[in-house]
């Protein structure tokens, strides 16, 4: 299976690409070119971790019949001060909120997305540590 995006300049930093039908714009901030048009390539990392797991996650608890009534993923990453500037680790912290939520499912739901679900998970982690927590709120 193949998987392909394009990106096209869109003058000074930023870019533009159609992911899935869905235009998204690329941009930096004035200090270093940019005319802050659109987020950074870093944050859209995180975003997409978030992303995946989330969708695993639902979709787990939908099949254990375990309704929730709002999930939150934030990811927090530390990224080195040296260039090239990487994540050195990154956390998820998932945010469930419901009444009488199972504590246990909401684990294993996280759990399967961490090893065995998600993609972009597997992928970071072959570059940098990854772990979670998980909350009710």
């Amino acid at each position: 299976m193949k998987s392909e995006v394009s990106i096209k300049w869109k003058g000074n930093m930023a870019f533009e690409t159609e992911v899935n039908g869905h235009k998204l714009v690329l941009d930096a901030t004035p200090e270093v070119g940019g005319e802050d048009r659109g987020p950074r390539p870093k944050p859209l990392v995180m975003v997409a971790l978030a992303g995946c797991t989330g969708m695993d996650v639902v979709s787990i608890l939908k099949k254990m019949r375990v309704e929730i009534e709002g999930l939150e993923i934030k990811v927090e990453g530390n990224i080195s001060e040296e260039h090239p500037k990487t994540f050195t680790e990154l956390k998820l912290i998932y945010e469930f909120k419901g009444k009488d939520l199972p504590m246990d499912k909401l684990k294993k739901a996280v759990e399967m997305s961490d090893e065995k679900y998600c993609g972009v998970s597997a992928f970071y982690k072959k570059a940098v540590p990854l772990s979670y927590e998980i909350r009710l709120v």
